[in-house]
């Protein structure tokens, strides 16, 4: 049996505002400025800030001296001409798009190299679907097979293994050296079959081909007693193998992805009269404003009290609702910057020492909640606010997070970032004996000379964190 009922109860709901403002906080600024040029197009109520109206009201002014309309065609005359140049601009206030330019691709640069080879048709095409088959690190990690199996299914093409073999063996032969190959050993021995055949270049190849595992594992002993290389031999060949690129793809520039790897900064620190200033970065972001044409027609509806058509209401509803709207992003946009300069101002100030020199050492132990601490806000909030954000300062460009690290105590009860223990293990390494480099548990020995009490296990943590591989592949002769 159905029945109804009243329940009365407390619930917790985000306005549209601040709906909007948490969308907006994660977007950085180029983000940011395409949402705004999509709400635009979206939103006819929603206008540009229009600078040239200081222009329009000095014209005003000076009515007796000259007529607008000696500046405007007779077709037209709701629009100054000045408006509708598209060059229309000062060198202050000219916008800037970053356009991206492509270049040629990896693949089109291998198969424009098939025209230096007498290929039938037939195994043309099989090279081009070889070479689509071939990853930006210049490798073909599929097996034959399943790739005989492929151009039969989508090419329609009839091939074997032993033809594809022969194929990709062509391919080899391309630049950049070592492109189609299988594995590492392959990519080694394809670009040492490129170099002048000295004794260095043939010791090398022999340990590539025939002792490569213990040369990943640095058993350096076992290699030069398995094939009676001396220690100076042994250690030109390693300098030969040293010099190959394990990842030949990554030679060839691709203009598109390098220019769309280009960081455009949220923030920029400066600093004046020994102050730090910062300022968000929105150059190429617009100042919005509500349609003076929009608001107008408001006016006008509102004038009527009431006496319009159904039509005419069914227009002031949508106008209504799209002032509403560009309103509520607008007031968005404004708590958005409020909110990330209320952040960054916070760790500026937390890390003044830090932006004043510009030494790593000088940075201070923070987290998050000591943000959220000094400003009120949530966690969230301020992880929202640092996710993808960047500022420049006049030493570099660094995000936002890199100003978090964890405390550490040294043995005087200080609390000292952990940035600086990675900084000393860096030194420690940089400067040890590579013959006997140093390992986890040397390296906190040292650390605990200097007063940081630090866990092998801790040690080990920030020596992965900063790439650095163990002792044992760190091993030169």
């Amino acid at each position: 049996m159905l029945k109804q009922s009243q329940n009365l109860k407390q619930q917790q709901k985000l306005t549209p505002l601040q709906l909007q403002t948490i969308k907006l906080l994660e977007l950085t600024t180029i983000e940011l400025e395409e949402r705004i040029k999509s709400e635009m197009e979206e939103n006819p109520a929603l206008d540009e800030s229009d600078e040239q109206k200081e222009i329009d009201a000095e014209i005003d002014r000076n009515e007796d001296d000259f007529s607008i309309k000696d500046y405007l065609d007779d077709e037209d005359d709701s629009i100054p001409a000045y408006k509708s140049q598209t060059h229309n601009y000062s060198s202050e206030n000219r916008k800037f798009d970053y356009a991206l330019s492509s270049g040629e691709s990896f693949q089109q640069y291998l198969i424009d190299q098939l025209g230096f080879h007498s290929l039938s048709e037939h195994q043309r095409n099989i090279a081009i679907f070889l070479i689509g088959s071939i990853d930006d690190d210049g490798y073909l990690r599929r097996d034959l097979n399943f790739i005989c199996d492929d151009i039969a299914f989508k090419q329609n093409i009839n091939t074997n293994a032993d033809e594809l073999e022969h194929i990709l063996k062509i391919i080899q032969t391309f630049e950049p050296a070592g492109v189609g190959c299988r594995n590492l050993q392959e990519c080694l021995l394809l670009q040492l079959d490129t170099k002048h055949q000295t004794q260095p270049v043939i010791n090398a190849q022999k340990i590539i081909a025939e002792y490569f595992d213990e040369f990943t594992k640095k058993h350096y002993d076992k290699i030069s007693k398995k094939t009676d290389i001396n220690e100076d031999d042994l250690r030109k060949a390693i300098a030969e193998i040293v010099k190959l690129n394990p990842k030949p793809g990554n030679l060839f520039s691709d203009d598109y992805s390098e220019q769309g790897k280009t960081i455009i900064p949220d923030f920029v620190l400066d600093i004046k009269d020994g102050e730090l200033v910062i300022e968000l970065n929105s150059y190429n972001v617009p100042d919005l404003r509500i349609n003076a044409n929009y608001m107008q027609m408001m006016r006008q509806y509102a004038s009527k009290k009431g006496k319009i058509s159904v039509h005419d209401k069914e227009t002031a509803q949508f106008i209504g609702q799209k002032i509403t709207a560009a309103k509520y992003f607008i007031d968005a946009i404004r708590q958005r910057q409020k909110t990330l300069i209320s952040v960054m101002n916070i760790i500026v100030e937390l890390q003044r020492s830090y932006f004043l020199s510009g030494d790593e050492n000088q940075l201070k132990p923070m987290k998050l909640k000591d943000i959220a601490a000094h400003t009120n806000l949530d966690i969230s909030t301020i992880s929202r606010v640092l996710n993808g954000k960047y500022i420049q300062t006049y030493f570099g460009i660094f995000p936002l997070r890199y100003f978090f690290s964890e405390s550490v105590h040294t043995k005087d009860g200080e609390d000292v970032s952990s940035r600086e223990i990675k900084s000393i293990l860096q030194k420690c390494i940089n400067e040890e004996d590579k013959s006997n480099p140093l390992v986890d548990a040397d390296l906190v020995k040292t650390l605990k000379e200097q007063g940081y009490n630090i866990a092998r296990r801790t040690v080990a943590k920030y020596r992965e964190q900063l790439n650095i591989p163990v002792a044992r592949l760190r091993k030169e002769i």
